[in-house]
């Protein structure tokens, strides 16, 4: 089975900032299969949290024996980006070599439109709430967080967008008293959620303080093994294929997090159509889905995912599944 990893690059529609710094472009990587008669593709985003780049991920990748199946990568790659692009694009061959959809091969309904978040990028609260004014038509807006005046923009965007449900990702950025004292205001304004307020690994103090508003764990959660440490601290786990490395993982990492009573949300890393496709099936259900990456970009995939007024849809066959 040939292999090959390519780096690609999509410009955003305008500059996207967190509390992490500032982006004016998606770098992703692309992992092509091809059997010889049918090609099969995934993508992935490598961030650096986590200490992965772009040569590191593609040297995961070319690193890999010459034929292997999706459970063998279990063993030979961690979870991780690395594997999350060589998983889906065996999803992908699958599908192609079976004149199957991924959901048919999961033994999964159709899966149906999900309402999206849609990321506001972070800027000083006048900016802020003239961005949430122009997306006040969206059902539901999340915020960046994790920085000084978190109120200030919080109040600004719940101003220019009075509608809307809000949630906040506080990217590991607050301590439990910050929490604690922020928590009421955030109840206040109606937030649904919030997004890791603590450091992964620094958030025991979650499961001794109020939380007066579902919790939800994207840094403190990964794959499977990650959910016996999450005990009465989280109420909600954010699955991302780049986390779990892949379709298979986030679909097991889904069914037992559910089985052990936590609700759901599907977040992604800022790329294209290719990485959000695979997503959106594990995103059926799902309390909270977040898979506005295409929606942050000046440019995409062909055959990209639709998003209207009902949310995002299933793929096309023709781009992924």
């Amino acid at each position: 089975m040939k292999r090959l990893v390519t780096a690609d690059t999509f410009r955003l529609a305008e500059v996207f900032t967190i509390s992490r710094g500032s982006r004016t472009e998606a770098r992703v990587l692309t992992c092509h299969l091809d059997d010889g008669t049918h090609k099969g593709w995934g993508e992935c985003v490598p961030y650096a949290r986590y200490d992965e780049t772009l040569d590191s991920v593609t040297a995961e990748i070319t690193g890999l024996p010459d034929s292997f199946s999706r459970q063998d990568l279990y063993d030979l790659l961690p979870a991780g980006a690395a594997r999350n692009a060589v998983d889906c694009a065996l999803w992908d061959l699958e599908c192609k070599r079976a004149g199957k959809r991924a959901w048919d091969l999961a033994g999964l309904a159709a899966p149906t439109p999900e309402i999206t978040a849609y990321t506001l990028s972070l800027a000083e609260p006048e900016q802020m709430r003239a961005s949430a004014a122009k997306h006040a038509h969206r059902p539901l807006l999340k915020i960046k967080l994790g920085t000084e005046d978190d109120m200030k923009r919080l109040e600004a965007v719940r101003a220019g967008a009075p509608k809307s449900n809000i949630i906040v990702d506080a990217n590991e950025g607050w301590s439990a008293e910050v929490y604690s004292e922020l928590a009421p205001h955030l109840v206040r304004l109606g937030v649904q959620l919030v997004e890791q307020p603590m450091p992964a690994g620094a958030d025991d103090m979650l499961g001794e303080i109020a939380r007066p508003l579902p919790v939800c764990a994207d840094e403190s959660c990964h794959d499977r093994s990650s959910l016996a440490g999450l005990k009465g601290k989280y109420d909600v786990v954010n699955i991302k294929l780049d986390k779990t490395g892949g379709l298979t993982e986030a679909l097991a990492l889904r069914e037992a997090a559910l089985a052990d009573g936590y609700k759901v949300m599907v977040g992604c890393m800022v790329g294209s159509s290719l990485a959000m496709a695979p997503a959106q099936i594990v995103a059926q259900g799902a309390m909270v889905t977040d898979l506005d990456g295409p929606l942050l970009l000046a440019e995409d995939r062909d055959h990209a995912l639709k998003f209207d007024e009902a949310g995002v849809h299933a793929p096309e066959a023709a781009l992924w599944g």
